[in-house]
């Protein structure tokens, strides 16, 4: 039996990489990979002419321009044009030459700023976005839609995973650019190196926020693509078919501080900087749709958060920013 053709878009990503770290397991699978350089994604007429000579079977498109509120407040065309662009070329290509099943990545970014906690599904497109990172939140959006469309109108398998706060090996650790975890453990690992009396927390320290571990994030995927059409459709609509992946558990930043405090082996205090901003008191994804069908996460925040400083202290050679 011939082997499945897989292309991983975005595949020296933090989520792509996760992804291939998953598939290369499987003795059935063929991976296809392109750097930047080899394909860029934004070129429309690159990417169909890619389709036609590589009969891809699959496609995991986890391709994207992604970025910290900085980046996104400060470059909003960027993040909505390039977002848009990179999934519309690759979803049409894929139609285009017969890929009958593909899985499109999103974000946690696309329910509304006020979205009821835990956020379900449903909450898609009932009220306003967080301001600092709509243009990123609409393309991801418009993702969704667009394999929903490829679905109602082709008959096409193009399915939706909105994944929590990742966090793991490849992830962003920018003293300046980065998400909370990444942030923390860089400032937690050189206060210990530095023999610092105490680290500080910005904000209250009370927010409360879930973290999936993005290995977890990758099983999750390959399992949401591997459901039979009955499995995944008894539990979706075909308007409203993206599944939310997450843990189901969230923590406060103390708690998160206190834990990273911990696995970095930093004896100093810990203090908070109420001064800055909290952001949003909750942000926690409602999991049922996903663990109705079959899946859930299997790796803790402390046993995850200590993979994931192996990797950095392995690596912070070619990590310092």
């Amino acid at each position: 039996m011939a082997k499945q053709r897989i292309l991983v878009a975005g595949h020296k990503g933090m989520v792509g990489s996760a992804l291939v770290r998953q598939l290369q397991n499987n003795s059935d699978v063929e991976l296809i990979t392109r750097s930047r350089s080899e394909l860029n994604l934004l070129d429309q007429a690159a990417v169909q002419q890619f389709f036609r000579q590589e009969h891809i079977d699959q496609v995991y498109l986890a391709a994207a321009k992604v970025g910290g509120i900085h980046a996104n407040s400060t470059y909003p065309a960027d993040f909505i044009y390039e977002n848009l662009i990179i999934e519309a070329n690759i979803i049409h290509a894929a139609h285009l030459v017969g890929v009958q099943k593909l899985l499109f990545l999103g974000s946690s970014c696309i329910y509304p700023k006020m979205a009821e906690q835990p956020m379900k599904e449903e909450a898609l497109l009932t009220g306003a976005l967080e301001p600092t990172n709509e243009s990123y939140a609409i393309a991801k959006i418009a993702g969704i839609k667009l394999c929903e469309g490829y679905n109602r109108q082709y008959g096409r398998d193009y399915r939706s995973v909105m994944p929590t706060n990742l966090y793991g090996l490849n992830d962003n650790f920018h003293p300046e650019n980065s998400h909370v975890i990444p942030a923390m453990m860089r400032r937690f690992h050189e206060a210990k190196c530095a023999g610092a009396d105490e680290v500080l927390v910005w904000g209250s320290g009370k927010p409360m926020r879930e973290f999936l571990h993005v290995d977890d994030m990758a099983a999750a995927s390959v399992y949401v693509m591997g459901l039979n059409n009955d499995t995944y459709e008894a539990n979706t609509q075909p308007m409203l078919s993206h599944i939310n992946v997450g843990t189901g558990v969230d923590c406060t930043i103390r708690e998160l501080a206190e834990t990273m405090k911990r696995v970095i082996g930093f004896d100093g205090e810990l203090a908070f900087d109420a001064s800055k901003p909290d952001g949003t008191p909750r942000k926690l994804m409602d999991v049922s749709r996903l663990r109705a069908l079959g899946w859930q996460a299997s790796i803790s925040l402390e046993s995850g958060l200590q993979q994931t400083y192996s990797w950095f202290v392995a690596n912070q050679g070619v990590l310092r920013g």
